[in-house]
């Protein structure tokens, strides 16, 4: 039976979190891959810290587009890779406040430690089911950067319920992502990560 993973969350709520729960994720994420992420830490930006703080940053380029009421829905999201953003995802997850990470293939040992340090978890979202998840997204909250970035690549603030996911990385230092199988940080190097 899956957990259900209520957002915001704080430290000691996402260490309650072990590599290979299932989950249903419910509350706050925000979206945003590299064009989001190099503007994020370019400058602060306290609107989406305000959104941020206990959520998970997906990564992700939705589909979205406005309704007949002009209200923005979105139609599909597909996890993107995750590793590519390792070298960043530590300051991300401190500066605004993140629980952790939602995407597709882990990250690196860095990130496996700010998780521990800040009390954290990345979650796998399944590949190939953009639109299914994408009806987990009921509302759009908010959305940043869009005329600087446009749609795909612009930071939505996003209400979820029950969308699928696995803990694959946890604050204990476990992580599926290294070859083998779960193994502790220690000693392990961003090459082992698999996409």
């Amino acid at each position: 039976m899956p957990r259900i993973v209520t957002l915001p969350m704080d430290g000691e709520q996402a260490r309650e979190l072990r590599v290979r729960d299932e989950v249903l994720v419910r509350g706050r994420i925000v979206t945003g891959r590299a064009a989001a992420r190099r503007r994020l830490l370019e400058r602060d930006h306290p609107e989406i810290r305000a959104f941020s703080k206990g959520a998970l940053l997906f990564h992700c380029a939705p589909l979205v587009a406005r309704d007949p009421d002009r209200r923005w829905r979105v139609r599909a999201a597909a996890p993107a890779r995750s590793l590519r953003e390792e070298p960043y995802a530590a300051e991300l997850l401190a500066r605004y406040g993140l629980r952790g990470f939602l995407g597709k293939g882990g990250l690196g040992v860095r990130t496996l430690a700010a998780l521990a340090l800040h009390g954290g978890a990345y979650l796998h979202a399944a590949p190939g089911l953009a639109v299914a998840l994408a009806r987990t997204m009921v509302r759009v909250e908010a959305v940043h950067l869009l005329a600087e970035l446009g749609p795909a690549e612009a930071v939505w603030c996003l209400e979820v319920e029950d969308l699928p996911a696995v803990v694959t990385m946890d604050a204990h230092g476990q992580s599926l992502h290294a070859l083998g199988g779960t193994r502790r940080a220690q000693g392990q190097h961003d090459r082992n990560a698999i996409a």
